[in-house]
C-alpha cells in the first residue's frame, strides 16, 4: 500500500493507483474531459492537472500513479488557474453555439465551463474551415468538426472496444484534428454504424443524422397513415431523459405519448421479435438437420451493425448469417401486407417509422434488399431513442403524468422472449426456447437456457435438445466479436449457433440510446428487460397469439414460400466497403 496526502487528507491505496483514483477514494473529485476508464487514459485535455509538491510541472491525475508520501493539491491557486486556462483554450477551438447543439445540457465541456464560471473567453476563436469542416449529410453518422475537442475518445473506443479503427488523429500541432482513417470519406469506410463513438463523445461533435423533421412531415400529411414500432431496448432507456424510474418508463406510457404526438397506429417490435424467433429457430433446425452446420455455425442476423461488420471484415463468412430479416424489417413487411389488408389501406400510403436504440437501423431500412416493388420500403424511417426524446420535449408532453395505454392490435402483442431481444444473450435464449418446442412439442422451463446470460463479452454454453447436443456462443461488442471469429478461423473453437450484437451489452447499450457521460448502462438496462420477461404472461415466442394469427391467416408456417419472400433476405445482395488492408490479411 502507498500513503498519499490529497488536499490534506491522507489515504492508503494499492501501488499503481492513479492520483485521480486515490482522490476519489478520499471523496475528492478531480474533473476530467477526455478520460474514459481503461480506454482513454492519456491526459490529452489536461483538465485533470493537479499540483504535486516537489514537482515543477503540473501533473495529470488520470494517468500518473501515486508515490509514497506524495502530497497533492487539486484546488491550489496554481491548479485552479491551470484548469481554467486549459478549458478556455479548448473552448477557443470549439463551436460554442450551445443553444443549437444536440448535446446542450448534456455536454461535459459545457458543464466544466459553467462550473469554472467562464463567462468570457480571453482567447480568440479558431475553428476548422474548408475541407476539414465538410461532412456528408446523408450518412446516418454525422460529425461536426467545429465541435471536436480532439479528446481522442472516439479514436480509442473504435479501436480498442470495437476493433475497427474508423477514426484517426491527422495533422500536427494546432492543426491536428480527428478524421476518417486512411483518408477516406465516411460513406466509403467500413464503419459498422454501431454509434459507440457518439455515446462516448463528451460534446456534440458526433451525433446521429437528424430525421425528426421527416417524421413530423409524415405526421402532418393527411394522406399518410403513420405506423410506428417501439423496439424492445427502447423501453429500458427512453424515460432516462425525463427522470423516470424503469417501472414508470413503460412502453405503455411511451405509447400514450406517441398517440398525443399524432401517430395513427402504435405497435411493439416485440411482436416481430417473436416472429423473427419463429423464422430463425426453424432455419436453425433446418440447417442442423441438413448437416449445414458442419461448414460453420448459424450467425444471428438481427443486428445490422454486426452484419455490416461481417460483410466488411470477413465477407467470405456472409453465408453463415441467418437469412431472417431483423425484427424491424419483418415488422415493416408485415405492416405493409397483412396489416394493410386488415385495415383496408393501400400499403403505399402507410409510412412505417421505427423507434430504435441504434444508428445502423437507419442504414438497414434503406438497403435495396429491404424493399418490395408492391409497397416500396419495409420501413420508411428510423428514429433513435434520443430523437424521440427530443420530439417529446419539443411537444411539451408531460410524460410523468400520462396514463398507460396499450399498443394497437394485431401487431402490438409481444412475449417476454421478444422483450429480451434488447439484451445480450436474449436472442439466443428466445430462439432456443422455441427451437426446443419445435423439436419436442413441449415447452422447456422458461429459464432453461439462462446460461447464455451474463456480463462477459464472449460467453459459451452447451445444451441438449431431444438428445442432440448444441454448442452455442453469445458475443457483444465488435472487439469481442473479432476475437471470436479469429478463434473460429484458427479452429480453436467450434459452435452450432452464435448470437452477435455490435454494441457491448446488446441493444440496451446501443449507439442511439440516451447518453450518460462516463457511465456504461447496457447491463443495468438489460436487467430491466430480463425482469420484464420474468413477470410476462407469455414467455415463449410461439405462444404469441398475434404471431399465431399471422401464420394461420397469411403466412402458413415458418419458412413457407411467402414467409421466405417477406421475412427473409439475401445478405450478399448489397455492397459493403471492406477494410483497406483486407486483402493483406
Amino acid at each position: 500500500m502507498v500513503n498519499v496526502t490529497i488536499n490534506g487528507i491522507t489515504v492508503s491505496v494499492p501501488e499503481g493507483t492513479t492520483i485521480k483514483a486515490a482522490a476519489a477514494q478520499a471523496g475528492i473529485v478531480i474533473p476530467t474531459l477526455c478520460y474514459l476508464k481503461d480506454l482513454n487514459e492519456i491526459g490529452a485535455c489536461r483538465v485533470c492537472c493537479v499540483e504535486v509538491e516537489g514537482e515543477r510541472r503540473m501533473v495529470t491525475a488520470c494517468n500518473n500513479p501515486v508515490r509514497e508520501g506524495m502530497v497533492v493539491h487539486t484546488n491550489s491557486p496554481r491548479a485552479r488557474e491551470t484548469r481554467r486556462v486549459n478549458v478556455e483554450l479548448i473552448l477557443s477551438q470549439h463551436d460554442c453555439h450551445c443553444a443549437t447543439c444536440v448535446r446542450s445540457g448534456n455536454c461535459k465541456l459545457q458543464e466544466l465551463a459553467n462550473d469554472l464560471g467562464i463567462l468570457v473567453n480571453p482567447y480568440e476563436e479558431d475553428l476548422p474551415h474548408g475541407i476539414h469542416a465538410m461532412w456528408t449529410t446523408t450518412f446516418p453518422l454525422y460529425r461536426d468538426a467545429k465541435k471536436c475537442i480532439k479528446c481522442m475518445r472516439c479514436v480509442q473506443v473504435c479501436e480498442k472496444m470495437q476493433s475497427l479503427g474508423i477514426w484517426e488523429l491527422t495533422g500536427s500541432g494546432g492543426r491536428s484534428t480527428i478524421d476518417v482513417s486512411y483518408n477516406r470519406r465516411i460513406k466509403d469506410a467500413d464503419c459498422a454504424l454501431c454509434g459507440q463513438c457518439i455515446t462516448h463523445c463528451p460534446v456534440g461533435a458526433l451525433r446521429e443524422r437528424d430525421d425528426v423533421q421527416r417524421a413530423l412531415d409524415a405526421l402532418a400529411d393527411p394522406d399518410i397513415v403513420t405506423v410506428v414500432q417501439i423496439a424492445p431496448a427502447v423501453r429500458a432507456a427512453w424515460g432516462e431523459a425525463f427522470g423516470l424510474a424503469p417501472e414508470q418508463a413503460t412502453v405503455a406510457r411511451l405509447t400514450a405519448a406517441l398517440r398525443r404526438m399524432g401517430f395513427d397506429y402504435i405497435f411493439d417490435t416485440t411482436f416481430s421479435a417473436d416472429l423473427t424467433i419463429m423464422e430463425e429457430s426453424a432455419e436453425f433446425l433446418e440447417r442442423l438437420k441438413s448437416g449445414a452446420l458442419r461448414n460453420g455455425p448459424m450467425f444471428t442476423s438481427c443486428c445490422p451493425g454486426w452484419v455490416r461488420f461481417l460483410k466488411s471484415q470477413y465477407p467470405d463468412m456472409t453465408a453463415l448469417l441467418s437469412s431472417a430479416k431483423s425484427p424491424q424489417q419483418m415488422f415493416g413487411a408485415t405492416a405493409k401486407t397483412w396489416f394493410a389488408k386488415k385495415i383496408g389501406v393501400d400499403p403505399k400510403k402507410l409510412f412505417c417509422i421505427s423507434i430504435m436504440p441504434c444508428l445502423a437501423k437507419k442504414s438497414e431500412c434503406d438497403l435495396s434488399t429491404m424493399q418490395n416493388e408492391d409497397y416500396g420500403k419495409d420501413v420508411d424511417l428510423v428514429l433513435t431513442t434520443r430523437e424521440v426524446d427530443r420530439m417529446l420535449r419539443a411537444d411539451q408532453i408531460n410524460v410523468k403524468n400520462l396514463p398507460e395505454e396499450a399498443c394497437d392490435s394485431p401487431l402490438g402483442t409481444g412475449t417476454g422472449a421478444g422483450v429480451i431481444f434488447g439484451a445480450t444473450g436474449g436472442v439466443m435464449e428466445a430462439a432456443l426456447r422455441t427451437a426446443y418446442y419445435m423439436v419436442t412439442g413441449e415447452n422447456p422451463p422458461a429459464d432453461a437456457f439462462r446460461d447464455v446470460r451474463g456480463d462477459k463479452g464472449w460467453r459459451e454454453a452447451d445444451f441438449d435438445i431431444a438428445g442432440t447436443p448444441i454448442h452455442v456462443a453469445v458475443v457483444s461488442g465488435l472487439g469481442n466479436t473479432r476475437r471470436l471469429i479469429e478463434a473460429m478461423r484458427e479452429k480453436r473453437v467450434r459452435y452450432d449457433f452464435v448470437e452477435v450484437m455490435a454494441c457491448p451489452g446488446g441493444c440496451a447499450g446501443g449507439g442511439g440510446q440516451p447518453i450518460h457521460d462516463g457511465e456504461e448502462l447496457a447491463y443495468s438496462r438489460g436487467s430491466v428487460l430480463y425482469g420484464l420477461d420474468e413477470v410476462a404472461n407469455l414467455r415463449f415466442s410461439h405462444e404469441n397469439p398475434d404471431v399465431q394469427a399471422l401464420y394461420r391467416e397469411y403466412l402458413g408456417q415458418p419458412l413457407s414460400e411467402l414467409a421466405e419472400t417477406l421475412l427473409h433476405t439475401e445478405h450478399s445482395g448489397w455492397f459493403m466497403p471492406t477494410h483497406p488492408d483486407y486483402n493483406k490479411r
